[in-house]
């Protein structure tokens, strides 16, 4: 197997361009690692969902819109799949090009899944990545015509959770940042989020594979970001089931609701059925919730 080349070389590797998609690698050294053996996988199900999982080199794919159509504004995607895979297909690549029609500049970032093998501390091992996402795409604003002062962050399910705990936990430098560059996103899109990591709310399996199974009770706090709002939390959207059984509706309502009461603009918009892990197309309603989301950002001036 191939070992995990901690180097330039690995970044010339991993820099590709694919249908004037481009991947890149978002560090040349990537911090918080151990050597190890690169046992990344993607496979494409009956499903139609590609998933990835054991990733240990984080990058970053640019989706650019039209020429013509290019308005300023970014967004990093985060997929979700229970910290334990990525489900880059419908919460990545499908996003990022409607996000493109808008005339968004989007990044689908693989971060890292927790792993004690690959990682000195994987409790902080996704939220580096997605630190080095906004930085790096405030980096090369002027490059991709993006415009540094509307940079938001998404995720869908544990992907909704790291982009909470970014926004609640940006201060937290966990990567070298020699230049100062602001890892606060300035808004962020919460689908069918994973907030909160105490027993009743929790998603066991994103809670077990980020802290660990007997966490204490200081990390439980730490990671359950509904009690890490404060007033400079970026504004959010969030999007629930109420039929959710894998991550329950309460996740996102109690975020709200820790913004409202920092006076933080809001807006949570929930399905009464849907389940867990539609995508941006719920099949039991005619409602896109994506066509609400472009309203809030138009309101929002982010669009």
């Amino acid at each position: 197997m191939k070992k995990i080349a901690m180097s330039l070389a690995a970044v010339l590797i991993l820099h590709t361009m694919v249908n004037a998609q481009q991947e890149i690698a978002l560090y040349t050294t990537v911090p918080n690692a151990k050597p190890a053996d690169n046992l990344e996988q993607s496979e494409t199900g009956a499903d139609g969902i590609t998933r990835i999982n054991s990733v240990s080199v984080p990058t970053i794919t640019v989706y650019r819109p039209a020429k013509a159509l290019r308005n300023g504004p970014a967004v990093i995607i985060c997929p979700g799949g229970g910290y334990a895979i990525l489900a880059v297909s419908h919460e990545g690549v499908q996003v990022a090009k409607a996000f493109n029609e808008w005339g968004v500049t989007a990044f689908v970032l693989k971060y890292r899944l927790p792993d004690d093998r690959i990682m000195e501390d994987k409790s902080i091992g996704p939220l580096q990545d997605a630190e080095r996402a906004v930085q790096w795409v405030r980096e090369h604003a002027k490059e991709y015509q993006v415009d540094p002062r509307k940079v938001g962050i998404m995720g869908f399910s544990a992907g909704g959770h790291l982009a909470a705990t970014l926004s609640t936990h940006y201060a937290e430098t966990l990567i070298s940042n020699p230049k100062k560059i602001s890892l606060r996103p300035d808004f962020s899109v919460l689908v069918y989020p994973v907030i909160s990591f105490t027993d009743s709310l929790m998603h066991r399996g994103s809670r077990d594979r980020l802290i660990g199974k007997s966490p204490s009770a200081e990390m439980i706090r730490k990671y359950s970001n509904e009690l890490q709002v404060n007033k400079k939390t970026p504004p959010a959207f969030l999007v629930h089931a109420k039929d959710d059984k894998g991550v329950p509706w309460q996740n996102s309502q109690h975020y709200y609701e820790a913004l409202r009461v920092h006076k933080i603009a809001a807006q949570v918009f929930y399905y009464e059925k849907g389940g867990h892990g539609f995508g941006m197309n719920n099949k039991t309603s005619e409602l896109k919730w994506m066509d609400v989301l472009k309203n809030w950002m138009k309101k929002q001036h982010f669009l």
